[in-house]
Parts: structure tokens; sequence; C-alpha cells
């Protein structure tokens, strides 16, 4: 068994559950959605509740496009159309104002991963500037993220995570990386826009933890503006918050973090397996909700320098962040607090937070529909494995349209 974590964080004695929210009322979680958006989501979800259809789905559409076969328009009117606001930062300007009319954030998220090329990486990193740009000139646009991944090579960050030396060529990449992450940071404290860190694979996670951490010591000095992301299926991922706060406030900057539970579990399991180490995963999905829960609660006790953003589709967890914050007489739109979401997911949550007048935004991922694949099957495939998720979202739209149909 993987061992678990057993740092000390403050427990609430607050329940769970509050009658201040209600994630109950499909009328306020569907309003931006015209019936025949229903239907087409209802479809969906059916589709990706088979795992077996998913298997078949996710080889037959990485085989069709591959070999350039006409099936883009089949994708793009499905499941790229539920997960995705478009293939630029203009064709995602139709969802964001959407959102907008519900007082729900949007978050552009360039979803384009597994580059290997010094000039896909300069595109990347022009596009990630692009879209702080475009943050600069909206409201509501609360945070941009990025992939560091997207920058440079895996390989390049597994070695430095491992601790290994590098050649004067990777050292120059290097070098490259540190200066667009730079830039990045800058122009985002230029337009007053927080960015996130997006979190990755463990085996690359440890040189992107530490260039957070170093963009946070620079410019984190007034508020958070550069944010980490900490993916709570880790078993150690608990002890590194607690540590990364207290090197903050030793040191006299803000501390950003953005929780979330994780994406890429089975991927890591598999890893640990054929290399034989132990797992960074949690041994079960309560040990995982038990330290997201105790991050949050530890993350309201240390507001004087942390500022976080809860990215959940858990109901718990979010009536929890919801309930100690009016407990605590916390403002629901207080700056250092915020909730999130993936787009074509979890609507009753989203829409129903802004009600209630609490920070809450969308990750509305973009780009082309051939570079999105991998963020698509992973969206895909979480449908299908984290237990009850999809037969929710069934449930809730299907009760959304019998609503409907009485009314």
């Amino acid at each position: 068994m993987e061992p678990t974590n057993t740092t000390t964080v403050l427990k609430s004695d607050f329940p769970p559950q509050s009658e201040i929210l209600s994630f109950d009322d499909t009328r306020v979680a569907f309003a931006s959605k015209s019936d025949n958006d229903l239907r087409k989501a209802y479809f969906l979800f059916r589709l990706v509740s088979s795992p077996s259809l998913m298997v078949l789905g996710k080889h037959a559409s990485t085989l069709a496009l591959k070999l350039n076969l006409p099936i883009k328009g089949i994708i793009k009117k499905t499941i790229f159309n539920q997960f995705c606001g478009g293939e630029t930062i203009e064709e995602c300007a139709t969802t964001t104002k959407i959102l907008d009319a519900y007082n729900i954030g949007t978050i552009l998220d360039y979803s384009v991963e597994g580059k290997e090329n010094e000039a896909e990486f300069e595109f990347g990193f022009q596009e990630i500037l692009r879209t702080i740009e475009t943050a600069d000139r909206n409201p509501h646009i609360p945070f941009c993220v990025f992939k560091v991944s997207g920058l440079c090579r895996n390989s390049l960050l597994e070695k430095i995570s491992a601790g290994k030396d590098l050649t004067e060529t990777e050292s120059a990449a290097y070098s490259r990386l540190k200066a667009r992450i730079d830039a990045i940071s800058k122009r985002a404290v230029e337009a007053d826009t927080p960015v996130f860190f997006d979190a990755e694979e463990s085996w690359l996670q440890e040189a992107i933890d530490n260039l957070a951490m170093e963009m946070m010591a620079k410019y984190n000095l007034k508020k958070a503006i550069v944010y980490n992301t900490l993916q709570m299926y880790r078993h150690d991922r608990i002890a590194h918050l607690v540590l990364a706060q207290a090197q903050a406030e030793e040191n006299g900057f803000f501390y950003g973090v953005k929780l979330v539970r994780g994406a890429y579990m089975e991927k890591e399991r598999l890893r640990a397996e054929e290399k034989g180490y132990v797992s960074p995963i949690q041994p079960d999905k309560a040990a995982t909700d038990r330290d997201y829960d105790a991050a949050i609660l530890f993350c309201l006790s240390h507001l004087n320098n942390v500022y976080f953003c809860a990215g959940t589709h858990n109901e718990e967890s979010s009536l929890l962040l919801a309930s100690e914050m009016d407990r605590l007489q916390i403002d629901r739109n207080d700056e250092r607090i915020s909730f999130a979401q993936l787009y074509g997911m979890s609507d009753h949550i989203s829409f129903n937070l802004s009600k209630a007048s609490f920070n809450v935004a969308k990750y509305v991922p973009y780009g082309p529909v051939k570079d999105v694949m991998p963020y698509l099957i992973r969206r895909a495939e979480e449908n299908t494995s984290v237990q009850g998720q999809t037969g929710r979202e069934l449930n809730l739209i299907t009760k959304e349209i019998k609503r409907r149909k009485k009314s």
C-alpha cells in the first residue's frame, strides 16, 4: 500500500453540507442551454458512459486524424463542442459572452501539448501571451493558464525533476524556458491577471514546482499573480502545501495555489508499476477527498498570505468551502478565493455558485481539433472512469428536460 500523509492540518467542526447553497436547481444550472443543447449533451454523455465505446472511439479517432480522414467535422460537432470553446481565441468569444451573462469567468486554456521542436514552443509561448492580452481587455477573464510542458520537451523537465546534470544544449533550452516563463509572469502582473502553472505528471512536476515558486518570489509581492497547481490525488501534496506556504510567508511573498484532484492517475500507477517505485497516488478516493478538503481548510486558515482556487467538480468539497467562507464571515467575492470547473461539466455547481455570488470560472480549452485530442480523450475517459460522474450529468440533464416539458 502507498504511504499516506500524516501532516496535521486545520480541521472543521462545521458540517460539509450547508443550507446556504444547493446544487439541485437545474433551472439555474442549464439556464444558458437550449433544448437542443441539452439533447446533444445527453447523447454525448450516454456515449462516454460506455467503456467499450470509449476505447473504440479513442483509437478510431486518433487513427483517422493521423490518416487525415474527414472526421474533424464530426469530432468538432460532438465531443469538441461539449468540452472546448473553439479552435482559436476568437472562436471562444461566443462561449465567453454566454458565461459573462451569468457572471461566470472564462479561463482561456490553450490545450495543445506534446510538442517537440523550438518553433512549436515559441508559437505556444506567443499564444499564452495572447491569452493574457485578451484577459487584459476583458474583465470577465479572471485567470490565464499554461502548461510548462508546452514550452519545452518533457524529457528536459523529467531530467531536471530527477536532479540529473544537463548537457550544454539542455542548459540552453532550460534558459529559454525560464525566459519565457518570466515573460509570461511579468505580463500577467502588468495585466493584473493571475496565471496558473498547470499540474502535470509527477516525474515532471518537481521542475514545475520550483519554477512556480521562483516566479512567486519575484512577482507575488503585493498579491498572488502566479499560482501553482497541486493534484491532491498525490499523497505528498498536503506536506508540499504546508511547506510552500511557510516558505512564502518566511520570504515575504504571497502563495498562490489551485487545488485539483488530478488528471493522470491511471498513467501514474502504470508507470510506477512498470518502473518498480512506490506509486505517488493515494490508496483510494477517500484519501484523496480527505486531503483535498484538508487543503481547502488549510488555505482558509492562512489567508494572510494565501490566494487559492478550488478547481473541483465535487459537490461536497464545494459546499465545504462555501459553508466555511460564510461561517468565517469571508465575503463571497473575496478575490483571494475562487471556484473553477471545466467547460462542459458540472454546470449545476458553476451556475449555482455564481447565482449565490461566489467567484467562479470555467476552464475553456481551445486549439486545433487534432492538437487538443489528448485533452478531449482525458475528459472522455474521466467521465467514463470516475464513479458516478457521467450518471450525475445524465440525471441532471434528464431532470431539466422533464422540468421544461412540464412548464
